[in-house]
């Protein structure tokens, strides 16, 4: 090997050098794992309103998460943060990924349950002709034979029931009986809950309960809104795949008298924020964690509790798979 050869693999030698002493010493640039921590379990402290109800001793879990943040490199600390929030047991609450996926590390045990205990291509053999779909796919509707009417609400997120529901309405208003479907893990928006349940109020409903950081709201009924108020028999169909949005309509339309719900307990998530839920941490990263307790009508969050049916038909992934919907057939059969 010549001078100019040796020089140059010597060179080489010393640049490969310093690129894996980055790699392999050199902390990541966002390496604040500590710090996150730290604000991550202060904010929880902080807001979290079902530390007494769900028995959550959180003081003990800061020393068991303190260490592991310590001793996390890089990426690690996703871990340790995804098991940090996993304490709490709610499926609202979440972390956001480098690239802005949202993951959720707990799901209700009825939501595993009854995930595939609902299918649309099942749901539209009942019907004669094709259902129709809002124009932002949020809901699916139609009359089934006997004159029953249908809506399938799947998206309570952005303005899509405020605007489209009372399309939906007019077109089933002259149905005998109403199915309402909700039998999807489905979040979002209050003013699209109050967009659906007021069109269905004779008179005013009080509200129910809502507390941010022990403090209760104090909020006026609601009131019948619309054209025309629905008021002829409604079934709400639920199990446990429906949650937040979905399980808050099913509990104000079950205070009414027109109103029964079919199908199985909902997967139970009453903890609110909306937006303000969004938390960012010293890296950048950033957590969902809710801090508005919304109660039940009998004063219990539903949270982990979930919404009761008034009549209870179990439905199973067999069922589906065998092309059955014994929960939608119970409701068309009451309304029949």
């Amino acid at each position: 090997m010549n001078y100019k050869m040796k020089k140059w693999s010597f060179v080489f030698i010393i640049l490969l050098m310093s690129a894996c002493k980055d790699v392999l010493v050199t902390p990541p640039d966002s390496d604040l794992n500590v710090e996150d921590f730290e604000a991550a379990w202060n904010r929880i402290n902080s807001v979290y309103p079902y530390f007494e109800f769900k028995r959550i001793d959180w003081d003990s879990i800061y020393a068991v998460y303190r260490l592991r943040a310590e001793s996390a490199r890089g990426d690690d600390f996703f871990l340790v943060l995804r098991d940090l929030l996993a304490e709490l047991k709610d499926g609202h609450v979440y972390y956001r990924t480098k690239g802005g996926g949202e993951v959720y590390p707990y799901y209700p045990q009825r939501h595993w349950k009854d995930r595939h205990g609902y299918n649309p291509f099942v749901v539209r053999q009942y019907f004669d002709r094709e259902l129709r779909l809002t124009e932002s796919n949020a809901v699916e509707f139609g009359i089934l034979p006997g004159n029953i009417g249908y809506a399938f609400l799947s998206d309570f997120h952005k303005n899509y029931l405020m605007n489209e529901f009372p399309g939906v309405l007019e077109y089933l208003k002259d149905t005998k009986g109403l199915i309402l479907d909700i039998r999807q893990k489905r979040g979002g928006l209050y003013q699209n809950v109050e967009a659906v349940v007021t069109r269905f109020l004779s008179e005013p409903l009080v509200r129910n309960d809502a507390y941010t950081y022990g403090e209760k709201w104090v909020l006026p009924p609601f009131q019948p809104q619309g054209s025309f108020q629905y008021i002829k028999p409604v079934v709400v169909l639920i199990n446990g795949s429906t949650f937040s949005a979905g399980e808050f309509t099913t509990e104000i339309l079950k205070q009414l008298p027109q109103v029964t719900a079919v199908g199985d307990t909902t997967g139970g998530g009453s903890v609110g924020g909306g937006d303000e839920s969004l938390y960012f941490l010293p890296s950048g990263k950033s957590i969902n964690i809710g801090f508005i307790d919304i109660r039940r009508y009998d004063g219990l969050p539903w949270e982990w509790l979930g919404i009761a049916p008034d009549v209870r038909i179990e439905q199973t992934e067999a069922d589906i798979a065998a092309g059955r919907d014994k929960q939608l057939e119970y409701a068309i059969g009451l309304l029949e």
